[in-house]
């Protein structure tokens, strides 16, 4: 049995779910998401939690019952709490900015680099160096904040370029000299 599908999904106030053939619609105060139900998981709700049953016990139908679990778990918590990742710039002259539906960087290339933002995804740039990334959208949340970051990776030599903030980047020893 899976430990994580095994697990019900508790249904916060605020938060309803539809549960059709194919596909289950989670709907919030953040806004509705549509999440595809893999073959071989069935889906039923009681009271105030979604319980996960397989059909059978093969490799496949296991991996999947944990799957399942998790991406409707993620989007129940994504309507009602929303999903948040932060980054910084780091560098001198290294900036970034809002210009309605895209972010300009401005990271040491000969040009500027732009993202656009994706709808039901938004960027927040705080002092130019902080970067907010919210949604209710667990992967395309990550994947935004994925794009920034590999504008201009951080260097292990200098620190600098564009990096989660509770990312740790190890430092690496320069060159001896002799």
């Amino acid at each position: 049995m899976s430990r994580i599908g095994k697990q019900p999904v508790k249904l916060p106030s605020g938060v309803s779910v539809n549960i059709g053939p194919e596909s289950v619609e989670v709907k919030g105060p953040k806004g509705s998401l549509q999440t595809r139900i893999p073959r071989g998981i069935t889906i039923e709700q009681q009271d105030d939690a979604i319980l996960f049953h397989r059909g059978s016990d093969t490799k496949e139908d296991r991996s999947l019952h944990g799957l399942a679990r998790s991406l409707i778990a993620n989007a129940v918590q994504g309507v009602h709490e929303g999903f948040k990742k932060e980054l910084d710039i780091i560098g001198v002259g290294y900036k970034a900015q809002v210009e309605g539906k895209k972010v300009v960087f401005n990271l040491g290339h000969s040009h500027q680099k732009e993202v656009p933002i994706p709808e039901g995804v938004d960027v927040q740039v705080e002092k130019a160096t902080h970067i907010v990334v919210t949604g209710h959208d667990k992967q395309k949340v990550g994947q935004v904040a994925a794009v920034i970051r590999s504008l201009r990776k951080p260097d292990p030599y200098k620190s600098k370029g564009v990096k989660y903030t509770d990312e740790i980047i190890s430092k690496k020893a320069g060159k001896a000299a002799k």
